[in-house]
C-alpha cells in the first residue's frame, strides 16, 4: 500500500451474486467511489486469471491499483471456519495444480514447474482477519469442488491449518503477481468442505456476511 493516501482496490469475484454483495458492502461504507473497482471474472482459476489481468490493464490508465481482493462465497473447514463465517488467506494454494501419483500428490511447484502458492502481506492479511473476526490461514483453490469426505481429509492432511476452499483465487493471485500487485483472499463461508449437501448450503447467509466484510474493509486499508 502506498503511504499518503488511500488505498486503490480491484476486487474480483467469480460471479455477479457475489459482485454486488461486495458493492453493497462497500456503498454501506462510502467507498464504492473511485478507489474501488468491483468486477465479476467467472468461476474457476483460468477465467479468474484472464478476467483479474483484463481489468488490471483496464486500470492501468488511471495508475496501477495498491491491492487486488480475491473475494466470495466457498467452503470452510470445520470447525475453524464455520457456515456464514468469514476466512482470509494467510497463503492461497494451488490445492490441486500437480501431479497424481502411485505414491501420492506432488503439487506442481514440487515437480519444477512454477509456484504453488502465494503469500499476500502477512501484516495486512493478518490486519483484516482480525477487523473481520474472520479465520485466518492458507485458503485452498481448486478445480473441483470437494464433495467426499475422504478428499476433505486428504485436503486438511496436506495443508494443515486451511480454512476454507474455493476457485479463484490462486487464479486472481498469479495476475496480480504479473504486475507486482500485493493480492489478498476474502470468503464467506456457504458451506462445510466434505460430503456434498447442496441442501444444507447458506449461500443467502454467505452473501450477507461478504456485504458486513466489505463494509469494514475501506475503514481497515484506510479509506
Amino acid at each position: 500500500m502506498r503511504a499518503g493516501r488511500p488505498a486503490r482496490v480491484l476486487v474480483v469475484t467469480a460471479v455477479e451474486a457475489e459482485r454486488d454483495a461486495v458493492a453493497a458492502g462497500l456503498a454501506a461504507a462510502g467507498g464504492a467511489g473511485s478507489r474501488y473497482v468491483v468486477v465479476a471474472a467467472g468461476v474457476g482459476p483460468a477465467a479468474a486469471a484472464a478476467g483479474t489481468a483484463y481489468a488490471l490493464t483496464e486500470q492501468l490508465s488511471a495508475g496501477r491499483p495498491d491491492l487486488v481482493v480475491s473475494a466470495g462465497i466457498g467452503g470452510g473447514f470445520v470447525p475453524v471456519a464455520p457456515v456464514g463465517s468469514l476466512a482470509v488467506a494467510e497463503t492461497i494454494v494451488a490445492a490441486d495444480l500437480g501431479a497424481q501419483t502411485a505414491d501420492g500428490f506432488t503439487p506442481v511447484a514440487e515437480l519444477g514447474f512454477g509456484r504453488s502458492e502465494h503469500r499476500p502481506p502477512a501484516g495486512l492479511s493478518r490486519q483484516v482477519a482480525d477487523a473481520l473476526a474472520a479465520a485466518y490461514g492458507p485458503v485452498l483453490t481448486v478445480g473441483t469442488v470437494t464433495g467426499t469426505a475422504e478428499r476433505a481429509a486428504e485436503l486438511t492432511a496436506r495443508h494443515p491449518g486451511a480454512v476454507a476452499e474455493a476457485m479463484e483465487g490462486f487464479g486472481v493471485a498469479e495476475a496480480a503477481a504479473v504486475l507486482d500487485v500485493p493480492v489478498l483472499e476474502i470468503r464467506a463461508v456457504s458451506n462445510a468442505v466434505g460430503p456434498r449437501d447442496r441442501a444444507a448450503w447458506r449461500i443467502g447467509e454467505a452473501l450477507t456476511a461478504l456485504t458486513a466484510a466489505f463494509g469494514k474493509l475501506p475503514g481497515v486499508l484506510g479509506g
